[in-house]
């Protein structure tokens, strides 16, 4: 016989955290017994999976986290902290802004390319790359999440980096590798269909590393807000400090292109 239950307690349901007076539990574990034993992004791991990593588990997912953390104010999110401290913001909605610039043009590439990968794996891997490349082109978007870049040319250097510790954790046995070899199928299929390279950018790097330890793939999105975020708190004290008010995306003696009626001549 089933009971109904009605208790207000019963609103809200989480196994991430219990609390009773004096007492804090994250995922079963004593706050006391986490604070000085655990790092940053075991404690990431911990509240979004359920379970503390191991320590190379653990070292891999923070060499994602390292890499995405800033990437200067030609990135929206970069420029709209240090605009909106420069219209008089705290650093807490300066953050804030910054961070829902962080869609899937910009910040949302890396849940794209795991989505990518875990499709080109279940077919069959690395070989099946240039046609999952099809599918996704025809059934998503031209753009295919975590490669080509505006800016570094011919080569993300982000990518190889995390890309060589990804090997090194499969020398481990960490990791089984088989995403990395599916990013690096589809870095050559890109470079063979343009005839020039097509580098793997921070998305797609670090949407290999999620993908290898068993993030789902909206979680890379999150991630990666997560770690861009330092960067937006950078920027937004940085330019805090230096002051400064209503600082636009361009300065003001660049105007933009009008194409009404009536055009001011000058």
């Amino acid at each position: 016989m089933s009971i109904e239950r009605n208790d207000v307690s019963d609103w809200w349901r989480t196994e991430i955290i219990d609390m009773a007076p004096g007492v804090i539990r994250f995922r079963g574990h004593p706050i006391e017994d986490l604070i000085g034993n655990v790092s940053f992004p075991q404690m990431i791991w911990l509240m979004v999976r359920g379970a503390l990593p191991g320590a190379e588990e653990a070292a891999l997912f923070e060499c994602a986290l390292v890499a995405a953390v800033d990437h200067g104010p030609q990135a929206p999110s970069i420029a709209a902290s240090r605009m909106a401290v420069t219209c008089g913001l705290p650093l807490n909605n300066a953050m804030a802004s910054a961070v829902n610039m962080l869609g899937d043009v910009h910040g949302g590439a890396g849940e794209q390319a795991v989505e990518l990968y875990h499709m080109i794996d279940e077919v069959g891997g690395p070989a099946r790359a240039g046609e999952m490349i099809d599918r996704w082109q025809a059934e998503r978007t031209p753009y295919v999440p975590g490669f080509g870049h505006r800016f570094h040319k011919p080569v993300d250097p982000r990518a190889p980096r995390l890309l060589a510790l990804v090997d090194e954790a499969q020398a481990k046995g960490v990791v089984s590798g088989r995403f990395a070899a599916i990013g690096r199928a589809i870095q050559t299929e890109l470079d063979a269909r343009k005839g020039k390279p097509v580098p793997m950018n921070i998305d797609g790097a670090t949407a290999v590393i999620y993908a290898e330890l068993g993030f789902a793939p909206p979680l890379a999105r999150g991630l990666f807000c997560l770690s861009r975020s330092v960067g937006i708190l950078a920027h937004a004290w940085e330019q805090m400090n230096q002051g400064g008010r209503n600082k636009g995306p361009t300065p003001p003696k660049y105007r933009w292109t009008y194409d009404g009626p009536d055009p001011i001549e000058n």
